[in-house]
Parts: C-alpha cells; structure tokens; sequence
C-alpha cells in the first residue's frame, strides 16, 4: 500500500509493472533515456532475488547477497530520475495510447507500459500442503529458515532454486533431505559439486512427495518412489518432535491482471517477441512473466534493458504524433531534477515514495536506569537518514510513543536504543519510556500484555490501537514510519468503498501479526493492519510480533513461516495479504 504521492494526474513516459530484476533494469535504462519513468511495486524492491541468500553467478560481482544487490539496483534506478511507489495494481486499460494503470490508490497515465510482474512458488497439491502450509510447509528458506533449526528438513524440487535453497537450509537443519521427481538434478556442474558429499544432505531421485500429516504440526510424510513404484514414511522421533517441508517446485506467471489486455500462452505467461513487445502496441512484458528457456537473473536484466531501449523509441514517435513536448537532451536532467525535488523522498526498506513536508519533537521522560552498561547498535546510518527526514517532515500533527520495557533484556534495551535514536529524527514524537510492571493501570489502559511494546497514542497519551513488540528496524521499519505517517497525516490514501469495510467493521478486534526481520512480506501486512486499526478507531488494535523473541506466541500458533495473521486470538492464516484480503479475513471472523 502506498500514498498517492500526488502524482496521479502526472503523464508519464513508461510506468514499469514491477520491481524485481527485470523491472529494475529497465528503470536504469529508461531512467539513463531521459523518460520520465515510475516503478510500481506491491512490496519491497527485489523479485525473486531479495530473498536468495547468495549471487554469485552475476557477472563481475564475485559474490553478493540478493537483497543487497536490489537495494542498489534500486539506488541506481532513481539516480537516474526513476520514482518508486509501491502500490497493488487492480486492472489495466490499454485500448488508447494513453495508457492506464489502476492501483488500489488510484490511476497512473502513460505513454508507454512494462509489466514486470514475474511469477509466485507454485504448490504441489499433495495432502496436507495447505494444511500445514506455515505450520512445517514453506515456500522461502530465506524467510523461514531460522524457524526449522535442528530439525530434518525436506526440500522438494531438483531446479537450481531447490538445490541452492537446500544447501542454504543445512545452516540450520540437522539434515536435508532433496527428493528429486527426475533421475538427475537439473543445475550446473559447479552447484552439482557442492551437493555431491555433502555431510547434512542426502538425495532421493525418482521421487514423489505424497502427504504430509499430524495434529498441530507435521509429525510424518509419505513419499513414492516412482522407480521401485512403493510408498515409504518418515516419522519424526521422538513423539514430539516435527520436521520442516521446503517446496521449490516451479513457479506461476503474475498475469492474471492482465489476461484481458494482452495475449497469454496455455501456461498464462505473457507473450512478447524477442524484442519483448506484447500484441499491444507501447506494452512490453519482462522477466519471469514471459517465456524463456532460462529464468535467471542475467536474462531478467537482459530483458529489462531491451524493454525499455525498445519503450524509448516507441515514446519518441507518440510524443512527436500527438504534439507532446520532446524528450530532454541533457542525461542528467532528469536525475538532477529528481535530486533537487523537495517533493519526492523515499523510505528505506520499503518501496514507498511519499511526498515531503514539515515539522519535528520533545522527548518525554528518559529512563536510561538498567542501560548504561549497553553499547546499543546503530540503527540509521547517514543515507538512511536522508530518506527519512522528508517523510517525517510531512507529518501534520503531533504523536506520542509510550515504551514499555523490562530493562534486564537486550532485545527490551535494542527497543530502547531504536527509539532514542530515533527520537532525533522528529520533533513530532513525544517518547516516553514506562518500565513493566511499574505502572499496571497505565499498561492496562494501554492494552500491553506483551513486553517490549512500543504504543503509538496520541500527543496527550490515548492508545491509538497500533504496537510492535521487537524493535521495528530492518524491512519493518516502512511499517513503523508508515504507521506514524497514518496516524499523523497526510496518511495513505484509500478508496471510498474499502474505507467503508474499514469504518464498518465492529470491535472489539485484536490483529496480531507475526514477523520476522528477514522476511521481506511482513511489511506490507503489518503496515496494511495497523492502517485498519488506525482508520476504525475504537476497540480495534494491531500488533507487530518478532517471533524470534516472543516463543510463547510462535508456540501457540505454530509458527514456523511468517507473515502470520492472527485474528482475535481464533485463527491463523499465513502468507502475504493485501488490504483487501486481510479485510476479507476479518469480517469472515466475524461473521
């Protein structure tokens, strides 16, 4: 989700569907072209590549993490002028040369468009798949890893993604077991080597997962082994132990909206030539949501690059046919234009970019008993600064954040150094720090039961319904700053029907979101939660919860992928969701 930026009513060169690999690419190069380009994108910067552990086979970069690498792809991309806003993308119409992209926070015109979209972890259909899915099945080593440590783990595929995800996951498991549906491993012969010998990773060819069952957690699953044609178990032992189920088994083309708009194949992926043009004049389609014989990350970047060069020629004739004023001369004015603007600043960590404004704080009282012997970590470095400070500027009202703390524990004084740091940042934040247990009226008033909570209120103290339990940094801290941006103002924009769900729906209501800091779908869900409880007021809250810390709450829901959702401590549902999908959810629960 995102706020319109006030940019809706701007004509934009090309509008890139998309910011994975591909996505970015083209944004460098559509950036480098002078076009005035903008990047949708539902969550943070990345595709595919943000949650993979390790690149090493990108040319003349030796070795980098995924995340890092879309971090600066993305800085390179708005170096040249490229606006980043994240968004969902509704529907599109292409049938004039103005084309139009419909978000959930309105429309966007241009002349020419690149659905970027890439494609979603395909499931299996076995038994017990969407039973367990979060409770012992994931879809992200890099996500969910962590929660499997010192268990046996089965990674289902033979694809280079399975193995390099299977070789990650020995970080973590007692032993990785990759069943393989062919005879051999489908990957080069340098990743076949580090399989080959590996001492927590055994490999089962010829083989077919069948079901996966238990009670709470899977304690068995049945495999068939195609060549010998007979069925095996796996028991976990003893009795109360469980096991991890990581499925790599393909991936699914993110077409659907646009189906109607552009010619799909039999396996919905969006036809282009070579020179990625669609059957539509002015659109062009990238990456993992067209057809290709290899799916990595060069040729994502390949083809975005051709994408946009081919966008740049297709613009230039629409700008002379219709009269429009012709591109710039100058290469860097765009990106100077970008740079000088006090209207554009985006949040690190998140796709989000948000016009800036004014006004900064006074702090409340400083509790720093039971700290002094902490050396506390650096949150916001000089860069990390720089993005912040226009978006805080543009609050219109003045908050409160009340901290409560047990001070005997690191993550309670990471809370505290989080939030002092931060505190000078803003003088629109007033901070006070409460210690647990020392005031239980004012806890209670506060609807704190879990300790570290930070409790956004307002200027005189009221809860507002919206608390992290862990310190919001890394991917969560576009969940902190936008839960401070919706409670202060401007806020995120909505359309008039879903804010109707929103004020409709009756407390009391307690959301709780279970995260982990490494996950890179958490934010949006987070930040999509608390905007419900900020825009429903009274008796509706939403929570934020490292499951890293919080083992009581990950045990009782089973935890073991996140994002999870729970509803009025009734029932779980995991995975990335949008406003509307978790609105849905809330209402099923109450119904």
């Amino acid at each position: 989700m995102a706020d319109t930026c006030d940019t809706h009513n701007s004509l934009y060169d090309l509008i890139i569907i998309g910011a994975g690999a591909a996505g970015m690419s083209a944004a460098i190069y559509a950036g480098r072209a002078r076009l005035k380009t903008l990047v949708l994108e539902r969550e943070d910067v990345g595709g595919q590549i943000k949650i993979t552990d390790e690149v090493e086979n990108y040319p003349g970069v030796p070795k980098v993490s995924g995340k890092t690498l879309s971090q600066t792809m993305k800085q390179q991309a708005e170096g040249f002028g490229a606006a980043f806003i994240g968004s969902v993308v509704e529907g599109v119409d292409f049938s004039s040369e103005i084309k139009q992209v419909h978000t959930v926070d309105g429309s966007y015109e241009a002349l020419a468009v690149l659905v970027a979209t890439g494609a979603e972890p395909r499931t299996l259909g076995f038994v017990g798949e969407e039973r367990y899915r979060g409770h012992g099945i994931s879809y992200c080593a890099t996500c969910d890893g962590e929660f499997f440590a010192h268990m046996n783990l089965f990674v289902i595929g033979g694809g280079l993604a399975a193995v390099e995800e299977a070789l990650f996951l020995t970080r973590y498991a007692r032993k990785v077991t990759l069943i393989v549906r062919g005879e051999k491993l489908r990957v080069p012969r340098r990743v076949a080597a580090k399989v080959k010998g590996h001492p927590r990773l055994e490999l089962r060819f010829n083989t077919e997962i069948v079901e996966v069952g238990g009670d709470d957690v899977p304690r068995f699953a049945t495999f068939y082994d195609r060549k010998a044609d007979e069925t095996w178990r796996y028991n976990a032992a003893p009795p109360e132990e469980t096991f991890g189920i990581f499925v790599f088994a393909g991936y699914i083309p993110q077409s659907a909206e646009y189906a109607e708009a552009l010619r799909l194949d039999e396996q919905a992926y969006i036809v282009t030539d070579e020179n990625m043009r669609t059957n539509v004049d002015g659109v062009y389609a990238a990456g993992d949501v067209r057809p290709k014989k290899l799916r990595q990350l060069v040729t994502a970047v390949a083809d975005g690059a051709i994408a946009a060069t081919q966008a740049e020629g297709y613009v230039e004739e629409l700008r002379l046919r219709l009269g429009l004023p012709e591109l710039a001369e100058d290469d860097e004015v765009v990106a100077e234009e970008a740079e000088n603007d006090p209207d554009t600043a985006t949040v690190a960590g998140s796709s989000e970019q948000c016009p800036a404004s004014e006004e900064p704080i006074a702090p409340g009282a400083d509790v720093r008993s039971g700290y002094d012997d902490y050396l506390p970590p650096s949150f916001f470095d000089d860069d990390l600064v720089d993005q912040l400070t226009p978006v805080l500027e543009r609050l219109e009202k003045e908050l409160g954040i009340v901290a409560v703390l047990d001070n005997s524990r690191d993550l309670d004084r990471e809370v505290h150094a989080f939030l002092s740091e931060f505190l000078g940042l803003t003088d629109k934040v007033k901070l006070t720090f409460l210690r647990a247990g020392e005031d239980p009226a004012r806890e209670r008033e506060l609807g704190v039961d879990l300790v570290p909570a930070i409790v956004l209120t307002t200027a005189e103290g009221s809860p507002l319904g919206v608390q992290f339990h862990g310190v919001p940094a890394g991917h969560e801290l576009s969940s902190f700053v936008l839960a401070l941006y919706n409670a202060a103002g401007p806020g995120q924009t909505i359309d008039e029907a879903t804010n109707a769900r929103i004020l409709a729906l009756k407390g009391p209501l307690d959301i709780r979101v279970g995260v982990s800091l490494s996950c890179t779908f958490c934010p949006d869900v987070v930040a999509a939660t608390q905007l419900i409880a900020l825009r429903a007021g009274h008796d509706v809250t939403a929570e934020m919860i490292d499951v890293a810390h919080f083992s009581a709450f990950k045990n009782q829901w089973h935890i073991m992928s996140v994002p999870a959702v729970v509803i009025n401590e009734s029932s779980v549902t995991f995975g990335r969701k949008s406003l509307e999908e978790l609105l849905d959810l809330i209402e099923a629960a109450g119904s």
